[in-house]
Parts: C-alpha cells; sequence; structure tokens
C-alpha cells in the first residue's frame, strides 16, 4: 500500500522545526489529534513518532534511527530536555507532547468515535493488563487485536498479516527503540492501519507495571530522575551517560551558533 505525503499538509508544513539534526513539529496535544482522527476518517495513512533526549542523543550515533524518525508523518516533542534545550538555541517549540499522553488520549479518541486499536508489543502479561484497564476506563472501546513483543524477524510478515485482517483503525507499537522503528520502517507500506504509532513502554506505564511521575515532577523535567528511582541498578547508567552526551550536543551546538550568528 501506497502512503499519501503528509508533508504539505497546511499544519505540518508550517510547523516543521530542526534542532540538533533532528526534524519534529511543533504541535499541541489538541492539533495532534485532530491529525489522527484526520488520518483514521479519511484513511489516509500517517505514522507518528516522538523525540526525547535517548532518541536524540541515539539519531546523532545511528544513521539508520535517524532516518527512521525523520521520514515520519508526524513528530512530538516527547521530552521536557528536548523543549528547553531548543529554546535555549532559538527554536521556536511551545509545548510537550509525551509519547504516554498521546496514546492514552488515543484510546479516548477511539472510545469516542468507535475507531479500533490493535495492540502489539511488551510482554503478555502487560498486553492483558492493558486490555483490562481499557475495559474498565472504556467498556464500549473494541479492541481489534492484540500481539505481544516476542517474536522473531521471520514472524514479522505474518504478524503483519494479522494486524491488517483484524481491520484496526490505528496501531500501537510497543517495543524499544530502535526496533519500533525499524519495524515500521520495514512494513510502513504493507501495514493498513491508518494511524500508527510507536509507544516504547508506554504500555507498562498504562497497565500499572510502572508508576508514571506525578504531574508536578514531570512539569518539573525531572520524569527520568523519577524513573532512575525506581530501577537505579539498571537505569542509572543509561541515563548519566544520555545526559551528559545530550549537554554536550547542546554545547558544541551553541558554540557554533556564536561563532556563526544568522546573518542580519
Amino acid at each position: 500500500m501506497e502512503f499519501d505525503d503528509w508533508s504539505t499538509h497546511p499544519l505540518l508544513a508550517d510547523r516543521r522545526r530542526g534542532f540538533l539534526g533532528a526534524p519534529m513539529h511543533d504541535l499541541s496535544m489538541a492539533e495532534t489529534l485532530d491529525l489522527a482522527d484526520e488520518a483514521m476518517r479519511t484513511h489516509r495513512p500517517l505514522l507518528h513518532t516522538v523525540v526525547n533526549v535517548a532518541k536524540l542523543v541515539n539519531m546523532g550515533k545511528n544513521a539508520e534511527l535517524r532516518e527512521d524518525v525523520s521520514t515520519a508523518d508526524v513528530i512530538n516533542v516527547d521530552g521536557a530536555g528536548v523543549l528547553w534545550g531548543a529554546r535555549l538555541l532559538g527554536v521556536a517549540l511551545n509545548e510537550r507532547v509525551a509519547g504516554v499522553d498521546v496514546m492514552t488520549e488515543m484510546f479516548a479518541l477511539c472510545a469516542r468515535k468507535a475507531y479500533r486499536p490493535f495492540l502489539f508489543g511488551a510482554e503478555q502479561n502487560v498486553l492483558d493488563a492493558v486490555r483490562a484497564t481499557l475495559a474498565r476506563d472504556y467498556p464500549t472501546l473494541e479492541i481489534a487485536g492484540l500481539q505481544n513483543g516476542y517474536f522473531d524477524q521471520g514472524e514479522e510478515a505474518g504478524i503483519v498479516a494479522t494486524i491488517n485482517a483484524s481491520g484496526a483503525d490505528c496501531l500501537f507499537v510497543a517495543l524499544p527503540t530502535p526496533h519500533k522503528e525499524r519495524f515500521l520502517k520495514r512494513h510502513r507500506e504493507a501495514l493498513l492501519p491508518s494511524f500508527v504509532m510507536g509507544v516504547g513502554g508506554s504500555f507498562d506505564v498504562y497497565g500499572g507495571k510502572v508508576s508514571r511521575a506525578p504531574v508536578f515532577i514531570q512539569r518539573a523535567g525531572l520524569e527520568w530522575l523519577f524513573r532512575v528511582a525506581q530501577e537505579p541498578r539498571r537505569l542509572w547508567r543509561r541515563y548519566y551517560e544520555t545526559n551528559t552526551a545530550y549537554i554536550a550536543m547542546l554545547w558544541r551546538e551553541f558554540q557554533q551558533a556564536r561563532r556563526n550568528p544568522p546573518a542580519l
């Protein structure tokens, strides 16, 4: 299936920005959801992704990941660190739109408008927990299908066929970076759901396996620290290395901007 080019959509064309070599869109949550609704209503396939500090750092080291993210139709700013860093360097971004919040709002949209989501990824017990939570929160929501994230690459064609046969309007892919980006790049043209979104570990949050930081911690940009506090042995080194690399990237970009100020 060939997908439509959303780059000429007036909203997306006007709101596209660049920061540290990565494209992103300056969109609100409401605007993002309107685009998703438009895609499902008109059956025009739209691929959504987000950028946070970790993904920006990894894009700098991984050309495949950079291409996978850059070719998505809608790229939201997920991390507060990205928002603040971009503003520091003069890039006009107004709002953080976290991927987990987009997913949660999408569930509500699906329930209101009778769209059918397919849930793909994570552990089976997490999927079962997400299904139970959705049944509690949105009793009328019909789930098109579920598939856990434990499979070999040779099984991917069968998974795509299962997703397509379900008649799903939207697809949420809960695989880690860069696996979800690679999967979606490989199968983008074959997938039939109109709205497709990589959600990483968001099923873990919605299903209750992982606690979300309180709102005041999210607003302070310290959600990463809350995650480290929950799993310090597993996460402290990852966040230390990522945050250090990001600060270095910002410093280099700041120094370059000082040496080469824009012409008046």
